[in-house]
């Protein structure tokens, strides 16, 4: 079990793991302490009887993006943005399914988040973007390359470039999501769905997870270097500064 102090917390059931990220009063956004205790969360659920995985939020949001509220981090650019996309290796490195429960808000690093996992279960009040070309700022968690094998090339750059806000249902045309179901049977469902996953032989589902995967992960290898590449360049200019001071009350990226 985590902790209250904590910004990610971890919950064993019947060999599901359900991995909470736990700022609700800021949407949970992203910094990076809440970056490195889902790293650390996900990296301890190998020594651990787990079948499956859950990632969710706490409270009325999935996450809400990079919480531009907080101060400039001290952390090195490089080394902070492939922290974050560490994120991304590690839900596709784990050997067990993870099933992402998405309620409310999955904006610009929140939907990279169930971007990298396996299966994408929306509340019906979920909204999804991807906001950071509007803010003069790069994707970062392999949106580059698993959004438009999601979505298509067209519709990719569309989400992108315009980065509009996309309702659950749309989500679910696109197929960004696999199901939407109703706000209180978000849990649950996500959690059936996990339960029936870890129910079936363990090896055989790490095998299958990794041969769907496999032709994706170089690409996926590829296209985190580039953002990272693309983040740097964009990330000190003026428009990002203004972006922060308008939108900096949202919370969101």
């Amino acid at each position: 079990m985590g902790s209250e102090a904590t910004t990610v917390d971890v919950e064993i059931d019947e060999r599901v793991a359900t991995v909470w990220l736990n700022r609700p009063h800021r949407l949970n956004a992203v910094t990076p302490e809440l970056v490195d205790d889902l790293l650390g969360a996900l990296g301890a659920l190998g020594a651990k009887d787990v079948g499956a995985v859950v990632l969710a939020g706490r409270g009325r949001a999935f996450c809400s993006g990079h919480d531009l509220k907080q101060p400039p981090p001290e952390q090195d650019s490089r080394v902070r943005l492939e922290r974050l996309q560490d994120v991304t290796r590690a839900l596709r490195a784990l050997p067990q399914p993870v099933v992402a429960a998405v309620r409310g808000y999955a904006i610009g690093a929140g939907a990279e988040f169930a971007l990298g996992c396996d299966l994408v279960y929306a509340a019906d009040d979920a909204v999804f973007a991807f906001p950071e070309v509007g803010l003069g700022l790069s994707v970062t968690g392999a949106a580059s390359r698993l959004l438009p094998l999601l979505v298509g090339p067209a519709r990719a750059k569309e989400l992108v470039l315009l980065g509009e806000r996309v309702d659950a249902e749309t989500a679910r045309q696109l197929g960004l999501v696999n199901a939407v179901v109703p706000a209180a049977e978000l849990a649950e469902h996500a959690a059936g769905v996990a339960r029936a996953l870890a129910s079936k032989p363990a090896s055989a589902v790490a095998l299958a997870k990794r041969a769907l995967d496999r032709g994706v992960d170089s690409a996926v290898e590829t296209a985190l270097e580039l953002e990272v590449s693309h983040a740097l360049v964009t990330e000190h200019t003026p428009e990002v500064a203004r972006s922060a001071a308008e939108f900096g009350d949202r919370g969101a990226r």
